[in-house]
């Protein structure tokens, strides 16, 4: 099935677009269990809602079917469609009565998180948040380490900024560790960003 972002682009899963650029098919440890950045959060969001700790959910983004085939009078197989918008962020809800809004992100590289990963448009989108009082962070995950980060949607702007001024085009991973807030890899739940809200954003 063809997917194309608003812009007429043709979508790549990141699966296909690592394996197109060479990259070996990585092998999961025991300790991953296989899980991707996104399955890891998807379980903790269900572990918060299913115990009464906050509702977060994945933000769904709407397509536009355009041409689908009928093998069987009594199935549909669609063919191609498009994205009808640019997405803002990956995950929103509400903790605490506050509104909470991130992003989640993966790289393979060791050493930085190249700015490329983030696109206009969400970092406008977490700048609006950020305007309103929300609650706005990124997760990052460096796939090489193993190692999840919490980052405040100011320090990303303000990454951001720096890159729009003529400088580095990535986050240094020390970078990530001084602004950022390190959240180890649990069993249930996955990753237990809500911990560091409380004393992050003085929720507790």
């Amino acid at each position: 099935m063809k997917f194309h972002y608003p812009n007429g682009k043709m979508y790549i899963p990141k699966e296909k677009e690592a394996n197109s650029q060479g990259h070996r098919e990585k092998k999961w440890s025991y300790s991953k269990r296989g899980m991707t950045l996104e399955d890891d959060l998807n379980d903790t969001n269900e572990y918060y809602l299913q115990r009464g700790i906050a509702v977060i959910h994945k933000k769904p983004t709407p397509v536009q079917i355009v041409q689908v085939d009928y093998p069987k009078r009594s199935a549909a197989v669609i063919k191609e469609a498009y994205f009808k918008q640019a997405s803002t962020t990956d995950y929103n809800g509400v903790y605490k009565g506050k509104y909470i809004d991130f992003e989640a992100k993966e790289t393979q590289n060791a050493s930085s998180f190249p700015l490329k990963n983030f696109h206009e448009h969400q970092i406008n989108h977490m700048k609006t948040v950020v305007d309103q009082g929300g609650i706005c962070f990124v997760i990052l995950r460096f796939t090489v380490h193993d190692q999840i980060y919490l980052l405040s949607a100011d320090h990303l702007l303000m990454f951001w900024n720096r890159q729009a001024e003529g400088g580095r085009k990535s986050i240094t991973r020390e970078e990530i560790e001084y602004h950022g807030y390190s959240i180890p890899l649990g069993f249930q739940p996955r990753i237990d960003y809500i911990k560091l809200i409380d004393n992050l954003f003085q929720l507790s």
